[in-house]
């Protein structure tokens, strides 16, 4: 059972958003997460606790934002609406 909504037409906003992170291929996220981890270790290991966790976080939403590039390349508005 599919549960997509038909007439369901993305907006002008998340059209660009789309056709701009699709430019940028998959892996620059994961490895953006890989470094904001090595970045996180080494301020760590600087002594520089506060610093270490903030950028330690990014590597969860660099995550998402791969997964989100990666669904809009597959799934994308371009694989449902007509081009203008």
């Amino acid at each position: 059972m599919e549960l997509q909504n038909e007439s369901h037409n993305e907006g002008k906003v998340a059209r660009i958003i789309e056709e701009q992170t699709s430019k940028l291929p998959s892996d620059t996220f994961l490895w953006a997460s890989l470094a904001s981890m090595g970045i996180s270790l080494t301020l760590k290991c600087l002594g520089h606790r506060h610093n270490a966790l903030f950028v330690g976080q990014w590597a969860a939403p660099f995550l998402l934002l791969g997964i989100y590039n990666k669904i809009v390349k597959t799934q994308g508005h371009d694989q449902q609406d007509p081009q203008p």
